[in-house]
């Protein structure tokens, strides 16, 4: 019998490491069978298999029951964001300012002497970050005051009646809609997609968290690839007003299953004594951004983020400048960029299916911080020697598609061990305005560093990637510190 319980205690160590302490292993022993540790009394699901690839997400889904609804809420999400990602690219590399503000604006640029054919992504970029710094405190008040049945169906419920309105203005060629909806999606992106991983660290704990955000990855990265698809085979025929309507259909979808996966979410709650949110979360409205200057993991967070949105913006940037020169026609560069995106997600869906899983469970979130950095420091160097177009592009695939497979399931496993405000207001904030405020910091260096030429953007690069790689470093410091000082909430 000691065996068995051996076999069995073991079994639950290597599931939950330091939380299943030596002190269970001598009541385990005492009692003739194991304690059960904090993944194995999560909201009624249970412990993570160690199988991988194909196998391990049957199998996952079999034991899991919020992850179907799970996979199709992310899916559905990226799929409506992809569908559109390609006409808001090719609005911000359009060489027509018509195409892209109200003419209003260009005159009164071209009345200061400021043509705004130079500075498209610039000043897109500060519209967007002046905007999400005014819709913090907004959205702070909104997850304060309201409990999460409300406020979730709430955000998707606005970004799909928003939709409907852009139908309206591209099917009437409104003057002034390409600026409209650049800003508009890339608030969508932020806001729901942080919300999405919010929403999960209520119902996952974090040792299902690393055994299973590689997987709701995936059903996210199918969803990327559907809709590019989608993009590229309707564009030319149906107008970009109607793919709208389809992105609006998506989000409709992911509602619905914010209704099916609220009762898991509870679950949890109640199961671990967590703090419920079906009751409204109080607290400030700036108190995502307070937590932030106070919390040393948030701070390491907040930087990690500001230096990975620096390496993309600065490659962003080159690469909008190629297509602004090779592909004139917004149809054309919508459809180049369809493929680009295409490209990323088939190596990051490998990834999720073959590596992150293993990666997260086995040695916690240190290699998947860390490898991106190490990546896209090789490739910088190399562009900062030899920046030829088409390494730009194999450049953009690796570092999106390291920060979608790796970066990002890594540091969402975080917030599944903290408060609800760290998840909703701390997580939104820097996913958020840290994000923007990383965009417009780098697109006006960009602007100052590309008088040097593309060798002198890549040689930051390397500088920007080296920052970012030393802050993983710390936010990894700072994770281990979080188990003996924070409960999961």
């Amino acid at each position: 019998r000691s065996a068995g319980v051996l076999v069995e205690v073991f079994s639950h160590w290597r599931c939950c490491g330091a939380s299943f302490t030596l002190r269970a292993l001598i009541r385990s022993m005492a009692d003739g069978r194991p304690r059960n540790c904090l993944c194995c009394r999560t909201a009624g699901m249970s412990t993570p298999n160690p199988s991988r690839g194909l196998r391990g997400l049957v199998t996952a889904v079999s034991t899991t029951p919020a992850l179907g609804w799970t996979f199709v809420y992310f899916f559905c999400l990226l799929s409506g964001y992809y569908v559109l990602r390609p006409v808001r690219e090719a609005m911000g590399a359009a060489a027509d300012v018509a195409m892209v503000f109200p003419p209003s604006m260009i005159a009164w640029f071209a009345g200061i002497g400021m043509p705004l054919d130079k500075y498209i992504l610039q000043i897109l970029f500060t519209c967007t970050f002046v905007i999400m710094l005014l819709l913090q405190p907004v959205y702070g008040w909104l997850v304060s005051r309201y409990p999460r049945r409300v406020f979730l169906p709430l955000v998707y419920g606005f970004f799909i009646g928003t939709l409907l309105l852009f139908h309206g203005l591209f099917d009437s060629q409104v003057a002034g809609r390409g600026m409209a909806f650049f800003l508009w999606l890339t608030v969508f992106n932020l806001f729901a997609v942080a919300v999405f991983w919010s929403f999960m660290a209520d119902i996952y704990s974090n040792v299902q968290a690393k055994a299973y955000y590689g997987y709701i990855g995936a059903a996210g990265t199918l969803g990327a690839f559907l809709g590019p698809v989608i993009t590229r085979t309707l564009v030319e025929t149906v107008g970009i007003a109607n793919l709208m309507l389809i992105s609006a259909a998506l989000l409709s979808v992911c509602v619905l299953c914010i209704v099916k996966l609220r009762p898991h979410a509870v679950a949890r709650e109640q199961r671990q004594q967590l703090a419920s949110g079906e009751v409204p979360m109080g607290g400030e409205v700036w108190a995502g951004l307070k937590l932030i200057a106070r919390e040393p993991l948030l701070r390491w967070l907040a930087v990690l983020m500001l230096f990975a949105v620096g390496v993309g913006t600065l490659l962003y940037n080159e690469q909008a400048a190629i297509v602004r020169a090779y592909y004139p026609d917004p149809a054309k560069a919508t459809a180049f960029y369809a493929n680009i995106d295409l490209a990323v997600n088939t190596l990051t869906l490998i990834v999720q299916l073959l590596i992150t899983r293993a990666l997260l469970s086995r040695f916690g979130i240190g290699p998947a911080l860390l490898i991106p950095g190490f990546g896209i420091i090789v490739g910088f160097s190399i562009l900062a020697a030899s920046p030829l177009p088409i390494i730009v592009a194999i450049v953009q695939v690796i570092t999106r598609s390291s920060e979608f497979s790796l970066g990002k399931p890594a540091r969402e496993t975080i917030y599944t061990r903290v408060g609800r405000e760290w998840r909703y207001k701390s997580g939104a904030a820097i996913d958020t305005v840290v994000y923007r405020g990383g965009d417009l910091t780098f697109v006006w260096l960009h602007k100052l560093v590309a008088i040097a030429g593309s060798s002198a953007v890549f040689g930051l690069g390397v500088l920007v990637a080296s920052g970012m790689t030393c802050a993983a470093w710390r936010v990894m410091g700072e994770e281990k510190k979080l188990a003996a000082e924070r409960s999961e909430d």
